[in-house]
């Protein structure tokens, strides 16, 4: 792994493909037992753009009947996260009365995930769990638990793997953080 220039910035390697593959079977050990005999099957709802390829990978590795769905919000400009989240489109109706498993990449100050977490129930979902490829826990201080965690990182600023530097970066395998 070397160094990517993304726009303005140099990046370096920190996260090895490898290691995030090991992540991945662990959250989808962890999701498997706990879903593989739900009477219904449960939703994955992928957070676009960036858990796109986590989830991917997450959807390989889940051996029992499981439903895709995708939702877009946004909060982050650059490297900034500018202020409150939105929603980008709708909500599809067919998560009322559902098992929700929110798949997300990367989660920080948490903001985004409160925000769908409660939109999910007030939209009627039967319940609603979290999955996070990456967890920032020194900046995350949110009251809402987080159910399922691939790896917990340092607060810096990241692109790969589904991440991305306004919208540069996404296609990397392993994750680069800022130089």
């Amino acid at each position: 792994m070397s160094s990517v220039k993304l726009h303005d910035k140099t990046f370096v390697p920190y996260i090895s493909n490898a290691e995030l593959m090991k992540a991945v079977d662990k959250v989808a050990e962890e999701i498997t037992k706990a879903h593989k005999d739900d009477p219904q099957p449960p939703v994955l709802l992928c957070v676009l753009n960036g858990a796109l390829p986590f989830t991917a990978e997450l959807l390989k590795r889940l051996d029992f009947p499981i439903e895709l769905q995708t939702v877009r919000l946004a909060s982050y400009s650059g490297t900034d996260s500018v202020g409150p989240v939105r929603l980008i489109g709708a909500l599809s109706s067919e998560l009322k009365g559902r098992n929700v498993i929110i798949c997300e990449d990367i989660v920080d100050t948490g903001k985004t995930m409160v925000f769908l977490h409660s939109l999910l129930l007030k939209e009627g979902a039967a319940s609603v769990e979290i999955c996070t490829m990456l967890l920032k826990p020194e900046v995350y201080k949110q009251p809402l638990e987080l159910d399922y965690v691939g790896m917990e990182i340092e607060n810096r600023f990241i692109v790969g793997f589904g991440l991305d530097y306004d919208q540069l970066g996404r296609n990397l395998n392993d994750i680069y953080i800022l130089q």
